[in-house]
Order: C-alpha cells, then sequence, then structure tokens
C-alpha cells in the first residue's frame, strides 16, 4: 500500500476499533470477517482468519476408513479413470 493515504482511528471503551471504510472496500472484509491479531515490533497486524484450519496429512489420513484388502497404486488409478470415463460419458450431449 505505497503512497497511500494514512487513516485514523479510535479504540473504544470497549476496546473496538472501526477500519475504515476503504480498507475495509479494498480488502473486501464483510462484517462477521475473522481477523487474526498479531502483536509485532512495528505495531498490530491484521490478517484474515483461514476458512478452515490448517491440517496434515497424518491427522486425517484414514479418517473414512476402508472395509477389505487395501488397494494397490494401479487399482487406484484405474477405479480413477473408470470413474472419468463414466462423468464424461454422462456429460456429453
Amino acid at each position: 500500500m505505497a503512497g497511500a493515504t494514512k487513516l485514523t482511528t479510535t479504540v473504544s471503551t470497549k476496546g473496538q476499533v472501526i477500519l475504515p471504510k476503504p480498507i475495509r472496500q479494498r480488502r473486501r472484509w464483510k462484517p462477521g470477517t475473522r481477523l487474526v491479531v498479531e502483536d509485532t515490533k512495528e505495531g498490530v497486524l491484521l490478517k484474515q482468519a483461514p476458512l478452515l484450519a490448517p491440517t496434515r496429512a497424518k491427522d486425517v489420513f484414514g479418517c473414512l476408513g476402508h472395509a477389505g484388502p487395501p488397494k494397490s497404486l494401479e487399482q487406484m488409478q484405474a477405479g480413477i479413470a473408470q470413474e472419468a470415463r463414466r462423468r464424461h460419458a454422462r456429460n456429453r450431449y
């Protein structure tokens, strides 16, 4: 935001801060937008919170479960190809 006009706001008695409308519009922050507040050496940094919490593969791996013997890589690739063919055939005019 180089060369941008500096805007000011006030902290209310409840600790609330109103972000100036031009900033909210530029960031597309609508009412209810969740923000992450970070205290830095330079001041306070506000960033939009991610819609979903970050996850790691090991945290969710196997969460759907599977009954039966494990599938080989070849079997998985064949299943994906079969479903792609089915969907393609369904979408033909």
